[in-house]
């Protein structure tokens, strides 16, 4: 028998093309899409997905009261961030003129520079959007039987700088290192889509739904 995993529902990202790609990953897991506080608190597994503005996302999560949910999974459970769900872990992003996030990881969003050049010198587009290498920076549970320098997919225009560097598992490069992945006790949080990901995306979700949330 497997885990209970639940997507948090408020409202924003592809839930369906999520909870299809942990199935996949994981078929004997019972998938569930929920805005219900003791449905998520009941699981054993818990994905915070997102994309969109920051303001909206947590305008919605308060409205809902989902802040408190994701809040008290953050203290008990596996619990994975991705992309705006990555973000809003953080304290403050620097999208809409500044927006407090959840407070539950230590660090900020900050917006990829204007006219920034790649090596070859040409002008990168933000959003970051498309295939890049990730490299981790130590092992974690999370990468486990995924390849050094294995590609994954981005769409965004924000990126996470931890005030603990040592949560950093993994790094992508646009054009200067940033974070792409972090993990802090039971909280993983990756700034890509594994959803949209692959066969890497594919094992990075079975990795998590089989961690225990200890590193």
């Amino acid at each position: 028998m497997g885990n209970t995993v639940a997507v948090i529902d408020y409202g924003m990202g592809n839930l369906h093309s999520i909870a299809k790609a942990l199935k996949k990953a994981s078929p004997t897991s019972n998938v569930i899409i929920s805005a219900r506080s003791e449905e998520i608190l009941a699981a054993s597994h818990v994905v915070f997905p997102g994309v969109g503005a920051i303001r909206d996302c947590m305008h919605t999560l308060q409205q809902t009261g989902l802040d408190k949910t994701i809040k008290e999974v953050a203290q008990s459970k596996p619990l994975l961030g991705i992309c705006i769900g990555m973000q809003a872990l953080m304290q403050h992003s620097e999208e809409n003129n500044g927006v407090d996030c959840l407070g539950i990881l230590a660090g900020n969003a900050k917006k990829f520079t204007h006219g920034a050049l790649d090596s070859a010198g040409n002008t990168l587009k933000i959003p970051h959007m498309g295939w890049s290498q990730v490299k981790k920076t130590k092992e974690n549970p999370l990468f486990r039987n995924i390849d050094e320098n294995e590609r994954f997919y981005f769409v965004h225009s924000y990126f996470v700088i931890p005030t603990d560097t040592s949560m950093t598992i993994a790094e992508t490069e646009y054009p200067d290192k940033y974070s792409c992945a972090l993990q802090h006790n039971n909280i993983v949080a990756v700034q890509f889509h594994p959803e949209k990901s692959q066969h890497a995306g594919i094992q990075l979700l079975k990795n998590f739904l089989d961690w225990d949330g200890r590193a």
